[in-house]
This record gives structure tokens, C-alpha cells and sequence, in this order.
């Protein structure tokens, strides 16, 4: 798949081995960026998406929006409710800024 470049994606490689974005490791909080419409009425499926809590992500770069938000271009994944061991891998989703918040290498994934 290819990468979605944005005037703020760093650039790393060479013009032998070519050129890739650089990634930044972000947790992405999923509560933040899928939130339920006010009246929602919750139930519980137990082979549903859980998008509870924060997943790690990687950010590759931003898009500015015209009334000033930014959003991060990012790669993660959903897991299921479940808990099988497969996920929906996400890739070059905008995510809000305010759903997004720094992470380092060797980070736990407590909130």
C-alpha cells in the first residue's frame, strides 16, 4: 500500500534505496476518536471492535485542517472485543490531534 505524504512527513533513505517516511511512535487513544453520539444506546458484542482505551500507532505525518485542527497521518490496529489474536489493521488514517499523544520505543501500554 502506498504511503499517503504530506508537506509535513520527514523523508528518510537515499536515492539508492529509496525514500521512505519516518515514523513516530503515538498511542492513539480509540475512545477519543470514535465517539458515541449523545442518546447512543450501548449494548455489548462480544465479537465487536474495541475501540475502548488506546492502541500504539505510528504517525507519519500531518495535514492541517482550514479551521486550524491537525490531523495525524497514522498506522495502528483495532483489536476484538474478543480477544482473537487477529486485529484491523488501520493504515494512513487522519487521526485528530487530540487523539494522539506522544509514546516512547520501550512504553507500556498502561494508559
Amino acid at each position: 500500500m502506498d504511503e499517503l505524504i504530506t508537506p509535513y512527513t520527514r523523508m528518510t533513505g537515499n536515492h539508492n534505496h529509496g525514500w521512505h517516511p519516518e515514523a513516530t511512535p503515538v498511542w492513539v487513544q480509540l475512545d477519543v476518536l470514535v465517539r458515541l453520539p449523545p442518546g447512543f444506546r450501548r449494548r455489548t458484542v462480544g465479537h465487536g471492535l474495541d475501540v475502548t482505551g488506546r492502541v500504539e500507532g505510528m504517525l507519519t505525518g500531518w495535514f492541517q485542517t482550514v479551521g486550524g485542527l491537525w490531523l495525524g497521518v497514522c498506522h495502528f490496529r483495532i483489536p476484538y472485543a474478543d480477544g482473537r489474536a487477529d486485529m484491523v489493521a488501520v493504515r494512513n488514517q487522519l487521526v485528530p490531534e487530540y487523539a494522539l499523544h506522544p509514546r516512547a520505543n520501550d512504553a507500556s501500554p498502561a494508559p
